[in-house]
């Protein structure tokens, strides 16, 4: 039998899960310092390619590094990331970085503070390297942005990551460390972790506080694996009152995922209702996840989707609306910056009466109704987490159309508007071995049982195929 190389039977640290990392400065295998070196030569190889990162920090990293590496070897590591690399989306603010939503528009000012999430994970001792790259104003699924470079899809550069947590998916997908942060108001965690292959939660709402909050708006892990997923989560699910929406303090044991699928009521729905038929690989995929549940004793049923067209067309008209409530105050200098797709779409909704507006926005009350009484017959919902298997690098969505920009978003965006939490983890891969994401989707406040379902179909699923490397110089 032929001996693996180095390089196939020692995992290299940048590789390492937040779990691992944690486990390997306890028992002083390595440092926080020699991970990062390791991490920060693996970004130098990807990033020419993937453009995913902004603010990119190494110098105050290793600072942070050297800190981290003391605080081990005294013993007294400082929270529960102490040393692991993370990076953090532009639109979560920062000390002393501007947001700028991705937009050349949008003016260099460095942010006060950091936002809630950030906040908990600088606490919890964690260096926050870089930030990840989003398109303008976070309103696409792509890495397309008139601020970022083009970022690409690491199983394909010719394929689009996703977004609007484009940068993150990629970053994650391409060993830029285990912790990445995003957010989600209709799938921007979840999306770009299903083309990415990764493990993408989008929590209950108000479960991570986020400042400024929105309807629908939340932030959430993007990571490999189920267990870093509920690690990052531990951190950044504690209570901010700059949120006033956020939920309530709640001992949540984000270690207790054992979860077994026997008996419990799980629905299939392979049509949205609306939107983008699923293709077939697409199907095959989430049919095969499902089947997986069922055999391990769950109760399984084909279900329709909740989605309808006055749904999705009434989010889309409000999302105009507000669009263009932000791209009015812009001077005519400033606007001529914006990506046109995004200018286009938004300044449509200057032609909206305010009926259609109001009309749109009860469109979210509507899919809240439809969601509860779903999940009054079923403990769990299993979909594809998107409709298509990929597209390509330079689209700023599926399809290109800023007149039809939502026709991807109906696996995900009715849980946004209905607060449920809703996981996307990689179900398996097209005949080409490009990643297929299945999501699962629980109750309100179920965050943990999501995840528990998420980690017992990892061992359902069996291991991935091997992460994608760096194209060769």
């Amino acid at each position: 039998m032929p001996k693996k190389s180095v390089e196939e039977a020692v995992t290299s640290l940048h590789d390492l899960s937040a779990v691992d990392l944690i486990a390997g400065y306890r028992a002083k295998q390595f440092s926080p310092s020699e991970v990062l070196e390791d991490l920060l030569a693996h970004v130098a190889a990807w990033e020419p390619h993937l453009k995913a990162l902004y603010a990119f920090d190494p110098d105050g990293a290793r600072e942070a590094a050297k800190a981290s590496t003391a605080r081990w070897t005294g013993g007294e590591p400082s929270g529960a990331l102490d040393g692991v690399p993370v990076t953090v989306k532009d639109n979560i603010a920062t000390k002393g970085v501007p947001v700028l939503l991705g937009a050349a528009s949008v003016k260099l000012v460095p942010a006060e503070k950091d936002a809630p999430p950030a906040a908990r994970l600088r606490e919890a001792g964690s260096i926050i390297f870089a930030k990840t790259t989003m398109p303008d104003y976070g309103m696409l699924s792509s890495g397309l942005s008139s601020f970022h470079a083009l970022a690409r899809n690491p199983w394909d550069l010719s394929k689009n990551p996703g977004g609007s947590s484009a940068g993150a998916g990629a970053a994650a997908a391409a060993g830029y460390g285990p912790l990445h942060l995003g957010t989600d108001i209709g799938g921007s965690v979840r999306l770009p972790a299903g083309w990415c292959g990764l493990v993408g939660l989008k929590p209950s709402f108000g479960r991570v506080p986020i400042d400024p909050t929105y309807v629908g708006r939340v932030a959430g892990p993007m990571t490999r694996t189920v267990d870093d997923c509920a690690l990052m989560m531990s951190v950044i699910a504690k209570p901010d009152r700059r949120d006033g929406m956020s939920l309530p303090a709640e001992p949540l044991n984000w270690k207790g995922l054992e979860k077994s699928p026997r008996k419990l009521r799980i629905g299939l729905m392979l049509d949205a209702g609306v939107g983008l038929p699923a293709e077939r690989s697409v199907r095959e995929v989430a049919v095969k996840a499902a089947k997986a549940f069922e055999s391990a004793g769950a109760v399984l049923t084909e279900i329709d989707g909740i989605l309808t067209r006055e749904m999705l067309d009434g989010l889309d008209n409000f999302w105009r609306a507000r669009m263009w409530d932000d791209l009015s105050k812009l001077t005519p200098a400033e606007q001529a910056k914006v990506l046109p797709y995004i200018f286009e779409w938004g300044a449509s909704g200057a032609k909206l009466s305010g009926v259609d507006v109001i009309r749109g926005f009860n469109q979210t009350m509507a899919i809240r109704a439809a969601a509860s009484k779903l999940f009054c017959e079923l403990d769990y919902l299993i979909s594809p987490t998107a409709p298509n298997v990929n597209y390509s690098a330079e689209w700023a969505s599926p399809t290109n159309d800023p007149m039809r920009p939502f026709e991807h978003i109906c696996y995900t965006v009715p849980w946004n508007m209905s607060e449920n939490p809703a996981v996307s983890v990689n179900g398996g891969f097209d005949a080409k071995g490009f990643p297929i994401g299945v999501q699962i989707v629980g109750r309100r406040f179920d965050d943990i049982g999501v995840l528990g379902m998420a980690k017992a179909f990892e061992g359902l699923r069996g291991a991935q195929k091997p992460w994608p490397k760096p194209p060769a110089k």
